[in-house]
């Protein structure tokens, strides 16, 4: 029998309160300059000032490295929140998780005290270096290579489509150690920005978050101390997969708040706009539109939240939730973001309105962290075990 799809969770009142703290600044702060962001293709420097500045740009992380030790509804209620106004800027606190679960779910005691602060401060961001250009749904295939030489790991081999590369300090990355393994020959590292024979490339022309720069990491010999590596070797890819769970309600929160700003903007428009001496909204058509709009991002929502309580739970069935809310969420993310396009006419196809940038920015959220077809085989793969 299916279990229950991430058990139960509850909001608390600290949960509204984080959501109408977020909300301020992400109207205040972010939204302003979301369209220039997008137009100039920049990082959204603004937003990552204003979110660390109030604490919200790595709320996972644990009070014992310096940082707020959020649960994750409230990580997700953060991302969400932000991407009602801006994708781009959404993917500060959505990677800084995704970068660092990993260091949390298994390095030593030593590296999550040389890592995670400064992240926690804000000091610092960090990246995820997982996919390569012929290892992305199929990650097992990297051949990115690592090799101990004395104290030292020596990494050689290319990573693609990294998010926010080049802006962050710290690189969570997968090579393989042992090539006759397979999977279990891959390990997982920890390089820094400044580290011999590490460099970033230059940042991809991108369809969407043209804000969050992706790019690129090459690796020519890059040497980085042997303590370094994140729990033992050949434990990577396991890591790699546990931190996916944790992580993809995040995409899934990305989804449902790029889904709810477009929502609100066709409400708006729609109520202001008159055609044959009435106002659009006044349509019954129309008014079905938005009805079926906020049903689906209602129930993604709530599966988003179902998932992130689930990672904390430690839920068994947490590996198909979690691609569940990622799957759900983010095609709900493509139908409503088009939809709010076809109820602005003519203008919702101008750069004048926000809903073609959130258009653009949804169609990431069914391709990055696994694309929505690896969640659905995810998915099935649970259920036929």
């Amino acid at each position: 029998m299916a279990s229950n799809a991430g058990g139960p969770y509850a909001l608390t009142e600290e949960h509204d309160a984080i959501r109408e703290a977020v909300r301020e600044i992400a109207e205040r702060e972010i939204a302003p300059f979301a369209a220039e962001v997008d137009a100039e293709s920049r990082f959204p420097a603004e937003a990552q000032k204003a979110l660390t500045a109030a604490g919200f740009h790595a709320t996972h992380i644990g009070e014992a490295y310096g940082g707020e030790g959020a649960d994750a509804i409230a990580t997700c209620i953060v991302i969400e929140e932000v991407a009602r106004v801006d994708v781009s800027a959404s993917l500060i606190p959505a990677v800084n998780k995704l970068g660092s679960v990993p260091i949390i779910l298994s390095a030593s005691e030593e590296l999550k005290q040389r890592v995670l602060p400064s992240i926690a401060s804000g000091a610092a961001m960090i990246s995820y270096g997982l996919s390569e250009r012929e290892a992305g749904s199929d990650a097992a295939a990297m051949r990115t290579r690592a090799r101990r030489d004395g104290d030292t790991w020596v990494l050689d081999g290319t990573k693609a489509w990294i998010t926010n590369a080049g802006v962050s300090s710290w690189y969570t990355v997968m090579a393989v150690t042992d090539p006759e393994r397979g999977a279990r020959g891959i390990s997982a590292f920890v390089v820094h920005a400044d580290d011999p024979g590490f460099d970033v490339g230059p940042a991809e022309r991108k369809m969407g978050i043209k804000g969050s720069p992706t790019r690129e990491l090459y690796f020519d010999g890059c040497t980085i101390p042997a303590d370094r590596v994140i729990g033992e070797p050949g434990t990577g890819f396991g890591t790699a997969l546990r931190a996916l769970d944790v992580t993809r309600p995040t995409i899934g929160a990305q989804a449902v708040g790029v889904a709810q700003g477009a929502l609100d903007a066709a409400v708006a428009y729609t109520k202001d706009r008159k055609q044959f001496g009435s106002s659009v909204s006044e349509f019954q058509g129309v008014q079905w539109m938005l009805a079926d709009m906020d049903m689906k991002i209602q129930a993604a929502r709530h599966l988003v939240y179902a998932a992130a309580a689930a990672g904390d739970r430690g839920a068994p069935d947490v590996t198909r939730t979690a691609a569940a809310a990622k799957a759900f969420a983010s095609d709900v993310a493509m139908q409503v973001t088009t939809d709010a396009v076809q109820l602005f006419g003519g203008a919702g196809y101008t750069q004048d309105f926000p809903v073609e940038r959130m258009m653009r920015d949804a169609k990431i959220t069914q391709i990055y962290e696994g694309t929505n077809q690896i969640q659905r085989m995810v998915i099935a793969r649970s259920l036929l075990r």
